[in-house]
């Protein structure tokens, strides 16, 4: 099997991130929890799209793109940290991204106004437009391009999180429960397969905060990561589990997230944002109350960042 760093690699992090206990909080679940510190890999406001990019701008700097696309949401995190990370490699970042949520400039948009990252807008629900209008106007810079999708969750951008699998093994530490939030479904797949190959007996549960099927996304991308490695190993559904905590739509902030982003914020002084991390959050606090940890257990939560969607409610 090959490592994923045996792939192209530029590093844009601060690596490896920490781990440490969450005193408070584990004292009121009764349980062991610990979190994660993805949202202080270093570039922009951090976040877990920065593992994703070392190996997707390494591969498009070697390809020769002059010009990088991406898309998402009006307030995509993974396009704002696109956007820093191409512009520190001397690549132009064009965002073409869905006209839904908040547009105004506040957030992610208010920071890629500072970047002075041009910035589109398309009125669709579906990413396919979105990427032919990539096609129609990069055909037309007459410079070699490179299209990012969404989330930055494809193949290569999967290994970000298979690394950070073998990290958390080489940090010494045992999860039993190993919890993210799903939005593209790249940063589950990724850490499903790493803990297939790293992680022995730890369960991995997203927490999904969109509507996309994710059941069939997960696996699919962790067969496509799986096969970059030339990993022997099969994937199965007991490789990981899945639970809705979407609320009321996408980009919209549900109750169970508030709560959970105030009761991080009093207790831990820990900032978790209305879209993901807070929804996620939300989730390992159903599943305590639930009874799905033992006293024992050392649940592990995964601060995927997304400090910017804190401003925008």
């Amino acid at each position: 099997m090959k490592q994923p760093d045996r792939f192209p690699k530029i590093p844009l992090g601060i690596f490896p991130t920490p781990i440490h206990k969450l005193e408070n909080i584990s004292r009121k679940l009764h349980t062991n929890v610990y979190v994660k510190r993805d949202d202080l890999t270093g570039l922009g406001l951090g976040g877990n799209k920065v593992r994703k990019l070392e190996y997707l701008l390494a591969d498009a700097l070697q390809k020769g793109a002059r010009v990088v696309f991406t898309t998402g949401g009006a307030q995509s995190n993974h396009a704002m940290l696109t956007a820093a990370a191409a512009g520190k490699l001397g690549m132009k970042p064009i965002l073409i991204l869905k006209k839904r949520g908040v547009t105004e400039r506040v957030g992610n948009l208010l920071l890629e106004h500072l970047m002075g990252t041009e910035v589109l807008f398309m009125d669709t629900d579906d990413y396919a437009d979105i990427y032919r209008e990539m096609d129609r106007r990069g055909g037309s810079l007459g410079v070699p391009y490179y299209k990012i999708p969404c989330g930055g969750s494809n193949a290569l951008g999967v290994l970000g999180y298979v690394d950070c699998a073998r990290e958390i093994r080489d940090q010494g530490f045992h999860a039993d429960h190993l919890i993210c939030a799903v939005g593209s479904g790249g940063t589950m797949a990724g850490l499903a397969l790493g803990a297939k190959l790293f992680l022995p007996g730890t369960e991995v549960h997203g927490m999904m905060v969109d509507t996309d099927p994710f059941e069939q996304i997960t696996p699919a991308l962790m067969r496509e990561a799986a096969a970059l490695l030339e990993a022997d190993v099969t994937i199965r559904p007991e490789d990981f589990d899945l639970l809705g905590m979407c609320g009321p739509g996408y980009a919209v902030p549900s109750r169970e997230g508030n709560e959970a982003i105030s009761q991080m914020a009093k207790e831990e002084g820990i900032f978790l944002d209305p879209v993901y991390t807070g929804k996620a959050f939300a989730g390992l606090l159903k599943m305590a109350e639930e009874g799905a940890f033992r006293e024992t257990d050392h649940v592990l939560f995964l601060h995927s960042g997304g400090a910017g969607g804190i401003f925008t409610v």
